[in-house]
């Protein structure tokens, strides 16, 4: 107080506030993930460390006050301006706006792109898991058009779309891609008939004029970021189903037909909008050959998959760090909660599987990383990629739930952060193919592409011999993957082999917490919930490393 004066009680106050955290923010969140930090360098990203570091502190600080002001205002829709005129236009919070220019200023959606050299994915793999702790909404437009452009990268007349895609600039101005440095993508593929069965739209797409030009008609169920500046989308070409890259604006320099029928009433992922969509002989650009829209689109989903498990791992790690941080804090019964040995119990199992989520979502990325020259870690990435995307985000709404536990009552209000993540968490379980797409997917690479069943038991043996308990599982997961796999047993195989992926990416990487990881998960020293390990796991290691020193 000025002049020395020191505060006085109120005679209205009721009572002294204590026993409450801290605020936890602003905190660095790659300075705080040793987990983060040791996978971006085991899979080479080392190079982009700086970077991290800077987008680290950012996304725990700026990025985390922005996220809650785009997600107090959720987007809304406006199809005509004052004058009748339509406009077909979503309207977003500033807050989100900033959200994205800092995000693709960082390389978060171009990076990989933008600097291709080693170490450039795990990088972008990095941002990616940083961004979704803070603004996960964004993730999708982010997501989208870093795994758009090798796409459009095949047809040489959307090279300029392509470039822009990956530059460092971010524009939410509603105008035509000529007139802006930088472009966001979308996609609308599912429709209604059909949602995950794709092969059975029934958008149609009249040939043009112009080479390569059509014009489409018909619907999308859901169609991902609608203020994208262009999408990539599904039609039947006379040749069969197609992909077309269809603009919000015509190359003339008018307004496209397509009209934002309404938003989606979502779970979570408020920041972000997602609509329905309809197609009024749409201008659009064919890209690959008709009848081959299935197959133009595959590198894209092998992507925007890796992108739903850095996501699922990211919001695991920021649920965990949350409910450490009120466990340090918070006092009951006479003592911190963090010294209490049943909230041990169950912050250390937490710890373990964060840390088995993110060592094995960058060991995809490092994957994707030497694709290009590197034929048998093309078909790991290929396959990982599905049983990733099904263990890790299955896992992640528990995992959320429990976090919120930690907090009590606190973690059911918005100010703790975790009602955000409990919502977001079911997200990326669900987009891009569901649990059984991905088993499905994976059963036909073990059916029709050989190098992919080869890739695994090479990553899987390259562990054996330094744990009993993974060899013993590794002994069954081989027996498995040599037997016949029917539809009602994929989801028990898959479990099986993303458990043998995890524990041999975390013994490879000889992680102190790998030894713990494989007798609880799978030499039976744990139960089905979480906080059930059995005595003789190392509660201390596991906890210190959420927040190490």
């Amino acid at each position: 107080m000025p002049g020395g004066q020191t505060m006085q009680a109120s005679p209205f106050d009721t009572h002294e506030v204590g026993n409450q955290p801290p605020p936890f923010a602003p905190r660095d969140l790659w300075a705080d993930d040793i987990a983060l930090r040791e996978a971006v360098g085991r899979e080479g990203g080392n190079a982009f460390a700086p970077r991290l570091a800077d987008y680290g502190a950012l996304a725990g600080g700026e990025l985390l006050r922005l996220a809650d002001e785009a997600h107090r205002d959720r987007p809304r829709l406006r199809t005509h301006d004052r004058f009748g005129h339509r406009i077909d236009r979503v309207e977003f919070n500033a807050a989100y706006h900033g959200v994205m220019e800092a995000a693709i200023a960082h390389g978060v959606a171009g990076l990989s792109w933008h600097e291709p050299r080693p170490g450039a994915h795990v990088a972008r793999a990095a941002l990616s898991y940083l961004h979704y702790q803070a603004e996960p909404g964004s993730s999708c437009p982010l997501t989208m058009t870093h795994a758009a452009v090798p796409v459009l990268r095949h047809e040489p007349g959307l090279r300029e779309w392509a470039g822009k895609a990956i530059a460092p600039h971010y524009d939410g101005r509603d105008v035509p891609m000529a007139e802006k440095r930088g472009v966001t993508l979308g996609m609308g593929m599912t429709e209604k008939q059909g949602g995950s069965d794709v092969r059975s739209n029934t958008t149609r797409a009249t040939p043009l004029a112009g080479e390569g030009e059509y014009a489409l008609v018909g619907h999308k169920w859901f169609f991902s970021a609608p203020m994208s500046d262009g999408f990539l989308v599904l039609a039947q070409a006379p040749g069969g189903l197609t992909c077309f890259l269809l603009p919000r604006w015509r190359p003339d320099g008018t307004k496209n037909a397509l009209r934002l029928m309404r938003l989606k009433d979502k779970l979570g992922d408020w920041s972000n909008a997602s609509s329905e969509v309809e197609f009024e002989n749409a201008w659009a650009r064919r890209i690959g050959d008709e009848g081959r829209g299935i197959a133009t689109i595959l590198e894209m989903v092998m992507l925007t998959r890796l992108d739903c498990m850095l996501g699922s791992a990211g919001l695991m790690r920021m649920a965990l760090a949350q409910a450490t941080h009120h466990a340090r804090h918070r006092s009951a019964f006479g003592r911190k909660l963090i010294d209490q040995p049943l909230m041990r119990n169950v912050l250390a199992d937490l710890a373990l599987e964060s840390e088995g989520a993110t060592a094995f979502a960058l060991r995809v990325a490092g994957a994707v990383d030497r694709a290009s020259g590197d034929l048998r870690e093309a078909a790991f990435a290929r396959i990982a990629t599905a049983i990733g995307k099904y263990r890790i985000c299955k896992r992640a709404p528990a995992f959320a739930n429990e976090a919120q536990e930690c907090l009590g009552g606190n973690g059911y209000v918005e100010e703790s952060l975790l009602p955000r993540l409990y919502r977001q968490a079911p997200l990326n379980s669900i987009w891009e193919g569901s649990g059984n797409i991905q088993c499905l997917d994976v059963l036909r690479a073990l059916a029709k592409e050989p190098e992919t069943r080869d890739a695994l038991i090479a990553e899987l043996q390259a562990a054996a011999g330094i744990d009993p308990a993974f060899d013993a599982a590794l002994a069954a997961g081989e027996a498995a993957l040599s037997a016949r796999t029917d539809q009602g047993g994929a989801r028990a195989l898959v479990e099986r082999l993303a458990l043998l992926l995890q524990s041999a990416t975390l013994l490879r990487a000889g992680n102190p917490l790998a030894r713990d990881w494989c007798a609880s998960r799978l030499g039976g020293a744990r139960g089905d919930g979480y906080g059930t390990l059995a005595a003789g796991i190392e509660l201390d290691a596991a906890i210190g490393r959420v927040f190490p020193g």
